[in-house]
Order: structure tokens, then sequence, then C-alpha cells
């Protein structure tokens, strides 16, 4: 059955068929769905950019290693974390791992306490900053909304301005500053200071960059 678009999903990448079988069984007991490939060509292939979730990748595998398709999905902007799996972990390869922004490096054999426990927080961050980018683009669409001299008052508002102080650098009476600030406050769909404080943060303090 295909998966509910919302639901999160694990895409798992090993070449060898045993620890694919029984990782994918592992996190399915914890109602997660799993996706498992072979190899990096074959994620590539079958990936979808926009699921939710995470990905789990092996070091050592045939045709494209896992820090090389790590860095391949970072090129291509794909936002999903990364969690590194391998059984000949060392330094190095650890620090490129968290270089290029995995979340976790799990070593073989996989602690199964250890990876359900990785896997949760990677997809509750990964839903996090997917929350917040979606509250960046909506308050950007409101915020497109207002008029230039709107955008002059409301940026007097974030700057703790009164209307007096406003009215005087603009060059405006108070009454129109008002008028305008009601008009902010009807654009934005926001019924407080710090309603309107938190859309505007969430377009000038844009989320952060992918998690893994």
């Amino acid at each position: 059955m295909t998966p509910d678009r919302r639901e999160p999903t694990v895409y798992l990448v090993d070449d060898d068929a045993a620890v694919r079988d029984a990782l994918a069984f592992l996190l399915g007991t914890v109602g997660l769905h799993v996706r498992a490939f072979p190899d990096g060509p074959a994620l590539l292939h079958g990936l979808d950019p926009g699921d939710l979730g995470c990905l789990l990748l092996d070091i050592r595998m045939p045709h494209v290693s896992g820090l090389q398709l790590q860095a391949e999905l970072r090129a291509r902007g794909v936002d999903l974390p990364v969690v590194i799996m391998t059984g000949h972990g060392n330094v190095d390869l650890c620090r490129r791992a968290f270089q290029q922004g995995a979340v976790d490096f799990l070593e073989k054999p996989i602690d199964e306490t250890a990876l359900l426990e990785t896997v949760q927080r990677a997809i509750h961050a990964h839903l996090r900053q997917r929350e917040r980018l979606a509250a960046s683009a909506d308050a950007r669409a409101h915020l497109a909304r207002l008029t230039e001299r709107e955008r002059e008052v409301l940026q007097g508002l974030m700057n703790g301005q009164t209307g007096k102080q406003s009215a005087r650098q603009l060059g405006i009476s108070v009454r129109t500053v008002e008028t305008h600030r009601a008009s902010i406050f009807e654009k934005l769909e926001v019924a407080s200071l710090a309603e309107l404080m938190r859309t505007y943060l969430n377009v000038t303090e844009p989320p952060e960059g992918p998690p893994g």
C-alpha cells in the first residue's frame, strides 16, 4: 500500500541484503515505513525528495560510497536528515560525515535501541524544519500583500517606535500611522503584537539549512 504523503519514510541503503532485511523489519516494528535500496544509484532513482523522514546510509558500498552519496544528495538540495552506518568506523570517516551534515554516525553491529532513537530524533527534526519552512513561506506570502508605506510602518513597529515616533519619521499623521497599523494586522491575519512579531521573524530569520 502506498504510504500517506505525510507518513515519514526511512530510506535505507546497504549492499548487504541480510542487513537491509533486518533493519527494515526492526524499523517496521515501531510503525515506520521503510524503503530499502542495495546501492546509491538505486536510491537516487527511487528517492522522492519531498518525503518526510530520514536516510540511513552504509559507508562502504559498491559504485558509490555512503559519503559520496551523502555529498550528492546535499548537492541536489535533498533535506532529508542523514544517519551514517558503518562496520569500519574511524575518526576521519566520522569527521567527514558530520562535515557533510550527518545527524549521527552508528557503528555496526547496530544497537537496536540506539538506531530507533536516532531515527525517531532525525524524523522529528525534519518535521520541525519542514514546519519552519512552511511558516516562513506563509509569512512571506502575507508580507507581500503590504504596500510600501505599510512596510515602513511595520519596520517602525518592529523597532519599538510609538505611533508618534513613526509619524514624525515618516512625515505623516499619527492617525494615518494607526490606519496603516490596522491594515497591517488585517493583511497579516494577526491579532496581537506577539503574533505580528512571530510572522515578521519567520521572514527575517529564515530556517536553518538541511539537517542532514
